[in-house]
């Protein structure tokens, strides 16, 4: 395997962007943080796009969906983006970031696409499933070549931005929902994944440099020093246990949301468009949280405000439950969406802050595959206590008690790292 590693080195060194970045911040690399930035955008498209058609798939296709059974259906491409951002962290460091950041967005659109056209329920799940492998493995490789392309002083700040793109992502399901869900029906909502096709891959392919895999880049420790292996024993063990039940339980939170928020809306007696557009308000506050806590992690340090970030979450959403005007429903939402998607951004910088660049996408993927059980298991949540009949609250009342966890667990991290530091462990 090093023998083939090496062979391929030569190639990769045409585009040594980790190193540019470093020294500068040129317009390639600009170029390319873009890219990877349009890409992200569409995993925030994907998460929305279930919410905004799951009324319809229930009431509209004949497939004899129930409450549970769609929010089954609904954590099959969460299942996807566990398995693929678990394997495709780990190949971004052993192959190369460009290859596994193109070959994930090329799967997610195509089966994307593909489930406009599914016939039924079992069908339109699995091409869900697939969907999501190709989207659960962009994330991280994208984060991994973004962290190597900037200025180390700016790492931070462009990995919490970079995931400003789920939000727009999302906010963009929500407003083309309105119009072209009642005018053309619910597949119309997949076939967006068009434009990532025929657009986004080829400036991809154009501007996306490689980066060298880490035995091609002279490190002497040979395999073991890559892989999950390394993150699982000293001096990674604890802080990536933190890292990633953090990631899980904020992730519940912010995907059972994005999930569920139009039809819990709509249950809660408002129509399909006013459901909408508080699933926009949630989104938008995630891109206004987006930029925020890019500036507070900054100013404050990551993990200070991701505590802050998900408290502010498990406030907002505690006061839902209180059935307060319409007006402070959307401020709670945008609130919510600060604190949950600002807390996930902030995480994304920790890891990618903590760990050495050999094992940067590996631990990103680590993060956010396991993190990923969290997205998988909240559409199951939250269709399970509607069909239990404990109301809309109940699903309220869950992902603020989530946000609450991912407030404690963060604040765990940072006494982890001030107690690895204190006692000289570095790169922790």
């Amino acid at each position: 395997m090093n023998h083939t590693t090496s062979a391929a080195a030569p190639q990769r060194t045409a585009a040594p962007a980790a190193g540019a970045g470093r020294s500068g911040f040129p317009r390639r690399s600009v170029l390319a943080v873009l890219v990877c930035w349009l890409l992200v955008v569409f995993d925030g498209y994907d998460l929305i796009v279930y919410g905004t058609v799951q009324g319809s798939l229930i009431s509209d296709t004949g497939w004899g969906l129930t409450k549970a059974t769609a929010g089954t259906i609904g954590s099959m491409a969460f299942v996807g983006m566990m398995i693929g951002a678990v394997f495709a962290g780990r190949m971004a460091d052993t192959w190369g970031r460009r290859r596994t950041i193109i070959g994930c967005a090329i799967v997610f659109s195509v089966f994307t696409i593909f489930c406009a056209f599914a016939p039924n329920a079992p069908v339109f799940g699995g091409l869900r499933l697939l969907a999501g492998v190709g989207l659960g493995g962009l994330v991280p490789s994208a984060n991994a070549l973004v962290a190597e392309l900037v200025p180390e002083k700016w790492r931070s700040t462009i990995a919490t931005l970079m995931m400003s793109g789920v939000p727009i992502g999302g906010s963009i399901a929500a407003l083309v929902g309105i119009p072209l869900i009642p005018a053309f029906g619910w597949p119309v909502m997949f076939l967006v994944a068009v434009v990532a096709l025929v657009v986004v891959i080829p400036l991809g392919i154009r501007y996306l440099p490689e980066t060298l895999a880490p035995e091609a880049g002279g490190r002497t420790g040979g395999a073991r020093d890559v892989g999950f292996g390394s993150l699982l024993r000293a001096p990674y063990l604890g802080i990536s246990l933190l890292f990633a039940i953090g990631t899980l339980v904020t992730l519940f939170a912010w995907y059972g949301l994005g999930t569920w928020l139009p039809n819990l809306m709509q249950l809660a007696g408002y129509n399909l468009g006013s459901a909408l557009t508080f699933a926009l308000a949630l989104n938008l506050g995630a891109v206004a949280g987006s930029v925020l806590t890019a500036w507070a992690g900054t100013r404050f340090g990551p993990i200070p405000t991701a505590i802050a970030a998900a408290a502010v979450a498990a406030i907002g959403l505690l006061v839902l439950v209180t059935g307060p005007p319409v007006a402070v429903v959307y401020f709670m939402l945008v609130l919510a969406g600060v604190g949950t998607h600002g807390t996930q951004c902030l995480i994304i910088a920790a890891v990618a802050s903590h760990y050495p660049a050999h094992l940067r996408g590996t631990a990103l993927g680590w993060a956010l595959g396991v993190g990923r059980i969290g997205a998988v298991a909240a559409p199951q949540a939250g269709g399970l206590l509607l069909a239990a009949g404990l109301g809309v609250n109940s699903n309220f009342l869950a992902f603020a008690g989530a946000a609450a966890a991912a407030a404690v667990l963060i604040a765990a991290v940072g006494i982890k790292i001030k107690k690895s530091t204190a006692v000289g462990v570095s790169n922790v």
